[in-house]
């Protein structure tokens, strides 16, 4: 059992101040802003937040509403950076709009995604990260737009594989410094 699956909500507090820090740059975090944008977006108002629960149809769970709503609104975080609940334009930088949690669904719409999965961050290639906002503790899934074919009567479930057993697991890993890959990468190779 790694020090993330030991992780309870009574921890939050302390993964969100590691998730500030990290976002930030701070001293001592070993981290770097790489492909990301040069701060992390503010964060969003509980107001905002409640509109984009209203356009998905679903809550958002009270620990990721805690990281958009105290952290910031993404452009940090695994991977390519988590996306954004905003709009948000980096007119200098080489991809001028930030990734949204919504753009998937809408601008995808033949992937036929389900409502309940909220995109986080893209994971290279066909693959994207996403959290389900329906199953217990919030499981992030890896989900690969290549790994389905609608004509043989698959669909988007087909490829997906449950990439950690909740979100809280999967910022742990990152936040500790671990890759979200590794389990991901496991559940692929058994399956």
């Amino acid at each position: 059992m790694t020090d993330a699956s030991r992780r309870t909500s009574a921890d939050d507090d302390a993964l969100l101040e590691r998730l500030r820090a990290l976002a930030r740059g701070a001293e001592g975090t070993d981290a770097t802003r790489g492909h990301l944008p040069d701060q992390p977006f503010p964060p969003v108002t509980e107001t905002e937040v409640e509109q984009v629960e209203r356009d998905l149809g679903y809550g958002l769970p009270l620990l990721l509403r805690r990281v958009y709503t105290e952290v910031g609104d993404g452009g940090f975080g695994p991977e390519n950076g988590l996306a954004s609940l905003m709009p948000r334009r980096i007119p200098e930088w080489y991809q001028p709009d930030w990734p949204r949690a919504t753009s998937p669904r809408t601008r995808y719409p033949e992937w036929g995604l389900p409502a309940s999965w909220l995109f986080l961050t893209g994971g290279g290639c066909s693959m994207q990260w996403h959290v389900s906002l329906i199953a217990i503790d919030n499981p992030v899934l890896l989900w690969d737009a290549d790994g389905w074919e609608p004509d043989w009567g698959e669909n988007p479930h087909d490829g997906l594989c449950y990439a950690a057993p909740s979100l809280r697991e999967w910022l742990w890993t990152w936040a500790d410094g671990g890759n979200v890959w590794d389990e991901a990468l496991k559940i692929l190779s058994v399956g």
